[in-house]
């Protein structure tokens, strides 16, 4: 067993070994990414469809996660906080079935707080922006626009409730895979050339 040193990690060697980890597998990065960037393309050609298959998904991993916080509840019924262990499992039971059940109204409740997601973190931005700038900071205005798209991205998915639900959910996730896809590719295409 070795023991931490007591000095600052060597960051240039990190580095290097981080670089030469990226050019060893720069292929799988590579298909990595271009999968990434066609589903999230195929996001975006059919949004409906990819709300329902997040919305599924997400009925899925409650559902599994609160049955195995029954189990572990159970299991641990002599911990403290029994009951609030258990009631928060049987939460999570109860909202991945109601997502699987009704998935289509999962979409609608889904896209309403995306859409407040969206507003609120407009307004921090904004605020976050106005801060910067009080300090004279050159990044604020890039910050500010980035806080007033946010609120563009709310005020059109609220403003198109229920018909937004169809699409935005989809779509964002759409967009996100492909700029993470897009990302990938690039880093495995630049550890290539390195």
């Amino acid at each position: 067993m070795t023991l931490p040193q007591d000095g600052p990690p060597d960051l240039g060697k990190l580095q290097s070994e981080m670089n030469a980890a990226v050019k060893a597998r720069w292929k799988v990065i590579l298909f990595e990414g271009i999968v990434l960037a066609l589903l999230g393309l195929a996001a975006m050609i059919v949004p409906p469809l990819a709300s329902l298959a997040v919305t599924i998904f997400l009925g899925w991993m409650f559902l599994i996660g609160g049955v195995a916080g029954l189990f572990v509840t159970y299991w641990s019924r002599q911990m403290p906080g029994f009951w609030w262990s258990l009631f928060s499992a049987a939460l999570a039971v109860l909202a991945g079935g109601i997502l699987l059940a009704r998935p289509a109204q999962g979409i609608l409740t889904l896209t309403i707080v995306v859409g407040a997601y969206f507003l609120a973190e407009g307004v921090v931005t904004i605020m976050y922006a106005l801060e910067h700038r009080r300090e004279l900071s050159e990044r604020w205005s890039w910050l500010l626009i980035s806080g007033v798209m946010d609120l563009l991205i709310a005020f059109v998915i609220v403003a198109g409730l229920p018909g937004s639900a169809e699409w935005a959910i989809g779509l964002l996730v759409g967009i996100n895979l492909v700029l993470g896809g897009g990302s990938m590719v690039g880093m495995a295409l630049a550890a290539r050339k390195s």
